[in-house]
């Protein structure tokens, strides 16, 4: 079941949030791709470990611990922290598998991945 959220930032953060993206340097996307969504993967992407997707990662992460729909229907005991990708030029994610697992580098935090959509 997927569930949207209404609200989770204000404005104000998506606001501030943009402003740090924005700013940022980006970089191809494959860093984090498996091999078969290495074959469909054409966009670019914050690294993980960079000031901008750590601040930005952390405000939306602190926002749905905060939000108490995420949390109750989550239930969550562990968040991966977000990626942030865009796509401008072309760019595009086309059909792939993601891999079953997701590792958070220089870690030995894992996520199952279920499943992860482009929102825009």
């Amino acid at each position: 079941m997927l569930l949207q959220i209404p609200d989770v930032l204000s404005k104000a953060q998506v606001a501030q949030c943009r402003q740090i993206i924005d700013a940022a340097e980006w970089t191809d996307g494959n860093e984090t791709s498996g091999y078969q969504s290495a074959l469909a993967k054409r966009n670019q992407q914050l690294p993980e470990g960079s000031p901008a997707a750590r601040q930005v990662g952390e405000l939306i992460q602190d926002a749905l611990g905060n939000h108490a729909l995420f949390f109750s229907a989550a239930l969550p005991l562990k968040v991966y922290p977000p990626l942030f990708n865009r796509y401008e030029g072309g760019h595009t994610f086309g059909n792939h598998v993601d891999n079953a697992i997701r590792y958070l580098r220089g870690t030995s935090f894992a996520f199952a991945a279920i499943s992860r959509r482009r929102c825009s």
